[in-house]
């Protein structure tokens, strides 16, 4: 963990196809501000679970689009000039190239599907 972006971010996948993924487990479990795990793989895309409260940094992704699909809490998208928040049952596409920053005024559970090869921090 960096002191000046407390994130901890496993980019392992950590389930196998055919194997069940109890995501509720997972947020039980998580004890950080700020968790990603990469859940499983789909084709050239991987699953994410974000377990988040905080803000993270401005930054973008060149390639690849990202997707955040709200499981619960709240979650926002900041974008140059726009303010996005998110509910439960709720997501948003930001495509390639757009700087944002991310951010839950609360512990917050999302999913994010990306490209297998993006970043998380940004490119």
């Amino acid at each position: 963990m960096d002191a000046q972006r407390p994130y901890q971010i496993h980019l392992d996948t950590r389930f196998a196809p055919l194997e069940l993924i109890d995501v509720q487990a997972l947020v039980e479990a998580s004890r950080d501000p700020w968790y990603n795990q990469t859940l499983c793989r789909v084709n050239d895309c991987v699953v994410r679970l974000g377990v988040v409260q905080g803000q993270f940094h401005w930054h973008k992704h060149d390639r690849e689009d990202e997707f955040f699909y709200v499981v619960e809490g709240r979650f926002v998208i900041e974008l140059e000039g726009r303010r996005v928040e998110l509910a439960p049952r709720q997501g948003m596409t930001v495509p390639k190239g757009v700087m944002h920053r991310t951010g839950a005024p609360e512990r917050t559970v999302i999913l994010m599907i990306e490209g297998a090869a993006v970043k998380p921090t940004g490119d």
